[in-house]
């Protein structure tokens, strides 16, 4: 009876091995015929979108230095000592607003002389015209006397000496004249020297006064008031234009082409964001392309100008700058994520109205953010997935939808 048992218990468990090894066997080959294949050789959940149609800007984005529009070093042109200082360091000026005084007593002294001696030269030159009125007579009335003279020596009423020192008193009255001819050209060049010296008197008066020569922000004040300031040396500060400014940023040289064309037309828009992250995007437009491009980086310099009416971009910043070239009307653009690469190529996989895929192969243009345009393959309207394409082949069946989305996620986890 015993013995019964035992075979019994032999058979039981060598029944539950067999059947251990059956399961194990179904396992592995359910794995092996893995892609393609849903868990239990259901649907594979993948995510999905569709095929959109728009316009697609087409962008250049680059990292660009804001420039001053105009930066004005700011220096004496006159020697003396600095009386006023009417403004603050960083303040808005406008173009003409009085920034400095330099004692101006010794300018104004000189000014003054400079006048003086004018008047004096004026009355030298009329006092020489008049001396020129008197001898010019006297030379007529000496000539008119030497001839009469002449004529009665001729008649024998007077002796030929007499007609020779008529003659000879006529021709000093001449030479006379001509020495004041020269005296007045003499006193008018001394007037017009003084008179360049007036001017220029008035014009180192002027320089007392220091103005700024455009709109700008101020910088750093170099001297205070009550120092010497020497003419041309120093420089007192600087004043840097920033409404407009500059942004300079550098894009590949393989654009070049396309730059050209537009700025030959319209100017290509620009905008530039700070570093602040919340400062609004600044717009402009494109105003200079360097000469030649650099061959060490294969780049060009380009230069956009913008109004920056609320001053957000600062001279010597660096800024987000987008060039806008132009927009690709009505592109087929879909998610880059969708877009797979393979021995032949980039593809795609379309999912069919029967739910299951097509491997189609496509070609790609502009990359936009996030998405890519599509030159040639997919339609508007048609659906491709996005998620999940490590485990699809041709024929695939998918689902979509909420548990879709997860296990589209999880796909890409599998190897």
């Amino acid at each position: 009876m015993q013995r019964t048992v035992y075979i019994l218990l032999s058979c039981v468990v060598l029944a539950g091995s067999a059947a251990c090894g059956g399961t194990s066997a179904a396992t592995g080959g359910g794995g092996r015929g893995g892609r393609g294949r849903g868990d239990g050789g259901g649907a594979v959940p993948v995510v999905t979108t569709v095929v959109a149609q728009r316009d697609v800007p087409v962008d250049i984005e680059a990292i660009g230095n804001v420039e001053a529009y105009s930066t004005i070093s700011v220096r004496a042109q006159i020697t003396g000592l600095m009386t006023e200082v009417l403004f603050h360091e960083g303040d808005f000026v406008k173009k003409g607003d009085h920034l400095f005084t330099i004692d101006p007593r010794a300018y104004q002294a000189q000014l003054e002389q400079a006048e003086a001696n004018l008047q004096r030269d004026k009355a030298l030159l009329s006092q020489a015209e008049a001396q020129l009125a008197r001898d010019a007579a006297n030379a007529e009335y000496a000539q008119v006397t030497s001839d009469r003279q002449a004529t009665l020596t001729e008649r024998g009423i007077i002796s030929k000496d007499q007609a020779q020192q008529a003659s000879a008193a006529a021709d000093s009255s001449a030479a006379t004249v001509k020495a004041d001819k020269a005296s007045i050209e003499s006193a008018r060049a001394q007037v017009v020297s003084t008179e360049a010296a007036v001017n220029n008197a008035k014009v180192a008066l002027t320089y007392t006064i220091i103005g700024s020569p455009l709109d700008g922000r101020t910088g750093n004040l170099a001297v205070k008031e009550g120092n010497l300031v020497t003419a041309n040396t120093i420089e007192l500060m600087t004043i840097a234009q920033i409404q407009p400014v500059y942004v300079t940023f550098s894009v590949p040289a393989v654009h070049l082409p396309t730059i050209k064309q537009h700025l030959a037309g319209d100017r290509l828009a620009v905008s530039a964001s700070p570093q602040d992250a919340a400062a609004r995007p600044a717009t402009g437009r494109l105003t200079f392309y360097d000469n030649g491009v650099d061959p060490t980086t294969d780049t060009i310099k380009l230069k956009a100008t913008f109004d920056n009416a609320d001053r957000s971009l600062w001279p010597g910043q660096f800024s987000r700058v987008t060039l806008h070239l132009s927009t690709l009307s009505q592109a087929v653009v879909v998610p880059g994520q969708a877009v797979q690469t393979g021995q032949d190529g980039q593809y795609v996989f379309v999912v069919k109205p029967d739910s299951t895929v097509e491997q189609r192969p496509i070609t790609s243009g502009q990359r936009v953010n996030e998405d890519v345009v599509i030159d040639k393959g997919l339609r508007p309207g048609e659906t491709v997935v996005t998620e999940g394409q490590l485990r699809l082949e041709p024929g695939t069946v998918v689902s979509t939808g909420r548990g879709g989305n997860q296990g589209g996620r999880a796909a890409r986890g599998k190897p």
